[in-house]
């Protein structure tokens, strides 16, 4: 293992140093500017409508009496947020004053492509930042998410009165990068709302030099992100909080995927199967480090893969990691001596695609999905051996397969009791999980439909990484967040964080929940305790 990035500030949200002179810079105040990054302003007055919300409890939570408040329209602040209707403002003119007067607020967005060059600069690689100042406050969202910390000052929000904001928004930026931004707009003070009007007095991009570890993945002082609970039933009451948070951990990295918790070290071990790396979290001192060079393959083509790393983690009874391994296209079994066991890398002699992910049974059984995901073609790859993905049973050397009814296999987990086993299907033409009976011998039974959003969220993103909780609700990442199902195929509630969730571990005392969410790691505390290895 070597260590990454220990973070000892906000390093998302203000530059490590402040007084690195930029090499470049875009004024998107002009219309040049704007162009070079294919940008347009847009611009929506804030409303303040009167909505409903509950009192504090005994705890201080809201949970209360039902009470009257007040909230803002639109919330403009999430990346997908549709801003197309709204007025188009050129961009000599965001010095005009906007708003009402006196309590008054304002949205500014503006959609980012990062040139190749500016100005004969080449742009990969290197680190933007975004700076503005509104007259009198501003919060600023980056790619839907809000992150903020208890001391912070400035970046992402209020920083002062008619104070600059300057946040980084890129690292190792990458040439027709696109990057969302939503800039809050505040009139103050708030206790003796003033006679004059919001604008902008600023607008700019900054371009700065790598760093030896701006490539890198880091760890964050834990931030909280925005987080909206959609609840469609009472009973996701006993399960999100009522005044539920997400911490965002760490970020930069190329794809988070199949987490598992060490509870012995107060680690959380997680896959970029992009990188071909594991990494580990530790919760003791918020550090990241790299846990595991090639976790998925060796080979000498390795850049002719997308994902040739490892994906789904587990533990067995022992506490031996067990490792899908997609560009090695199989499962192994990493011993306390540091050597490899192979578990599983045929079925009938020929090799599996990419295994994706996994779980055990109190057996010893390891059960997983084979979908072609690892391979550099998916589908039609010529080094695929096996004509369909399957769901596999391995234990003693024996892999057997249970089902190939599903086209892309993916997440895996079994109900708490074992009697059954949920597989999600990640196919943007039948977005379903199903449910098997488990059978005494380790065989499975006639599947059922448990979730299809097929219809509900069309698009090509589908189903991902499942897990359970001791009550048997199974939390689905979706599209549109973290699903959370009864036992019994009720939809009682989604978590959408500010990315889209892939995969889920339990962690801590159990009821802590880790989110890979595509390029960062996120957390959030819930009220169930959640089955672990």
């Amino acid at each position: 293992m070597r260590s990454i990035t220990i973070t000892l500030g906000l390093l998302f949200s203000i530059i490590a140093n402040a007084e690195q002179a930029s090499v470049a810079s875009v004024d998107l105040a002009t219309q040049q500017g704007v162009a070079v990054v294919q940008g347009t302003w847009r611009y929506h007055d804030v409303e303040v409508v009167p909505t409903q919300h509950h009192a504090a409890d005994v705890h201080g939570q809201p949970t209360g009496a039902a009470v009257s408040t007040l909230d803002i329209q639109p919330h403009a602040g999430l990346r997908e947020f549709d801003d197309s209707n709204w007025q188009a403002i050129d961009p000599t003119s965001l010095n005009q004053r906007r708003g009402s007067g006196r309590v008054s607020f304002s949205w500014y967005r503006i959609n980012i492509t990062i040139p190749e060059t500016i100005d004969g600069f080449n742009t990969r690689g290197k680190t933007v930042a975004f700076e503005t100042s509104i007259d009198d406050y501003a919060e600023i969202w980056v790619d839907g998410e809000l992150p903020r910390a208890t001391g912070q000052s400035g970046g992402s929000v209020i920083g002062g009165w008619n104070v600059t904001n300057r946040l980084v928004i890129a690292r190792n930026a990458k040439p027709g990068q696109k990057i969302q931004l939503a800039v809050f707009g505040i009139n103050g003070p708030i206790s003796d709302p003033p006679a004059n009007f919001i604008w902008m007095r600023l607008a700019k991009l900054e371009f700065y030099a790598a760093t030896a570890t701006d490539a890198e993945p880091y760890a964050v002082t834990p931030q909280e992100v925005n987080v909206r609970v959609t609840r469609l039933d009472d009973a996701i009451n006993d399960i999100v909080p009522a005044n539920a948070k997400i911490f965002k951990l760490a970020e930069g990295f190329q794809f988070t995927e199949g987490p598992i918790w060490l509870h012995d070290e107060q680690r959380l071990l997680f896959s970029d199967p992009n990188a071909n790396r594991i990494y580990a979290y530790d919760a003791r001192n918020a550090s990241l480090s790299v846990y595991r060079e090639h976790s998925g393959y060796e080979g000498a083509d390795v850049d002719q893969y997308g994902q040739p790393g490892s994906n789904g983690l587990t533990l067995d009874k022992q506490g031996r990691l067990t490792i899908n391994q997609h560009g090695n296209r199989r499962v192994v079994r990493l011993e306390k001596n540091g050597s490899l066991t192979v578990l599983a890398d045929r079925y009938q002699g020929k090799r599996l695609n990419s295994p994706n992910d996994l779980v055990y049974k109190s057996d010893g059984a390891i059960y997983f999905t084979d979908p072609p995901f690892g391979l550099p073609k998916f589908y039609d790859d010529p080094r695929k051996e096996i004509t369909f993905s399957g769901v596999y049973r391995s234990i003693n050397g024996k892999v057997t397969l249970l089902s190939k009814e599903l086209k892309g296999p993916n997440g895996i987990v079994f109900s708490p009791d074992e009697h059954f086993l949920y597989v999600g299907n990640w196919d943007s033409h039948y977005k379903v999980v199903l449910r098997y009976p488990v059978k005494k011998d380790g065989a499975l039974g006639k599947s059922e439909v448990f979730a299809d959003i097929t219809k509900e969220l069309p698009g090509d993103d589908a189903l991902d990484g499942m897990k359970v909780d001791a009550q048997g609700n199974v939390y689905v990442t979706a599209p549109d967040g973290v699903r959370i199902y009864s036992s019994a195929g009720k939809h009682l509630g989604t978590i959408t964080a500010p990315r889209t969730v892939h995969n889920l571990a339990w962690a801590g005392d159990g009821h802590s929940l880790y989110m890979c969410a595509h390029d960062r790691l996120y957390r959030i505390d819930l009220l169930v305790e959640g089955v672990r290895p």
